[in-house]
């Protein structure tokens, strides 16, 4: 009965930021024109494979989220007249599951290096002349994410170390993309 008690309490705990509203489901600044975000096929990404749209056990919806991450933290670096078009190929959150631990373990996410983010994505930086300034392919992923420290301290944000992923691309700037 221990176990059971402390399984629902990192479920509970995990669902906290959301029942307090501090990851609205569609934020506002979601919607800075300067910023595209899309997502190819996202039914075929891998996290979608595995546990659906939304963090099946834990009802944590990622895709909005993940986009309004992005162009919130891209939209700041772009001059007046540019653009930036990010097409999202493919995504696996941190952490995963391990039902096989037994029933009280099936609803929790491990946190593990064995489990890292990654995230899968193309990218066209436009100019103000409309020119492309940079483009290409890249694959964000952190195998040891859990201990660089990358993520946002003291959050309990669940979507953290995957929202640090994108921060970790954006911080060289986008010369450096």
């Amino acid at each position: 009965m221990n176990l059971l008690l402390r399984c629902a309490f990192a479920v509970l705990l995990g669902l906290m930021p959301v029942l307090a509203g501090a990851v609205p489901a569609t934020p506002a600044d979601s919607t800075d024109q300067r910023v595209h975000v899309t997502y190819a096929e996202p039914q075929n990404f891998s996290e979608n494979r595995s546990y659906g749209y939304q963090d099946r056990y834990n009802g944590v919806h990622y895709l909005e989220p993940l986009r309004a991450y992005l162009i919130k933290r891209a939209a700041p670096l772009l001059a007046a007249g540019q653009r930036l078009d990010v097409t999202i190929t493919d995504i696996q959150l941190a952490g995963g599951y391990e039902p096989w631990q037994g029933p009280s373990w099936s609803h929790v996410r491990i946190m593990s290096n064995r489990y890292p983010p990654r995230i899968d994505l193309s990218f066209r930086w436009i100019g103000s002349d409309g020119k492309v300034l940079r483009e290409g392919s890249r694959k964000l992923f952190n195998l040891a994410y859990l201990d660089s420290g990358t993520a946002m301290i003291g959050s309990s944000d669940p979507l953290r170390y995957d929202k640090a992923l994108i921060d970790r691309w954006l911080r060289r700037g986008l010369q450096h993309l």
